[in-house]
């Protein structure tokens, strides 16, 4: 529901180009699948191991991730990109790589400042947490494979902890589950 949200926010035309940081992880992958999904080209940031992985979600072009971002994403598109989702924390890194009056979706609670016309707009899931009509169509895109549930690593409940631990340190490749049968 967060990665909807952010392109909810960007309110891109299809055709128009997103930029979403964090690609490989949970959010950031379903926020290239998503875009995808809506007709949006999208260039993603990786890692070198973790190329064909965002590949494979969708994304159109993978730029290395970290600094200079701003400049790989803007060889790629001279004019700036008119949204990004920021599922990394790159906040000020990839304020250059927007156009003129663009988006920065972050997902992170950043409030910004940014030049140019720049809006930020921080977004967290709790701002739809009620929506079941979105979480509906959600779980059909899931049933369809429009959406691909990644899952890094099932745990039973009593190791609710742990898992809180391995989501604090990061670096996942998917959702930790809690298995409570």
């Amino acid at each position: 529901m967060t990665a909807r949200l952010a392109l909810d926010v960007l309110d891109l035309p299809p055709g128009g180009t997103v930029a979403v940081t964090g690609a490989v992880g949970a959010v950031g992958g379903y926020a290239v699948e998503l875009a995808r999904a809506d007709g949006l080209m999208v260039i993603a940031d990786a890692a070198p191991r973790d190329g064909e992985t965002v590949r494979g979600f969708g994304a159109d072009h993978v730029v290395g991730r970290g600094a200079g971002i701003a400049e790989r994403i803007r060889t790629l598109v001279p004019e700036g990109v008119a949204g990004v989702v920021d599922g990394s924390a790159q906040t000020t890194e990839l304020v250059p790589a927007i156009s003129d009056g663009g988006t920065l979706v972050e997902l992170r609670g950043w409030p910004g400042p940014a030049e140019r016309g720049i809006r930020v707009c921080p977004v967290m899931v709790p701002d739809r947490i009620g929506d079941t009509a979105g979480l509906d169509t959600l779980c059909r895109q899931a049933e369809a494979g429009v959406l691909t549930p990644r899952v890094a690593q099932v745990l039973p409940a009593a190791e609710a902890a742990r898992a809180h631990r391995l989501l604090e340190a990061g670096g996942l490749r998917g959702r930790v589950v809690l298995e409570f049968s």
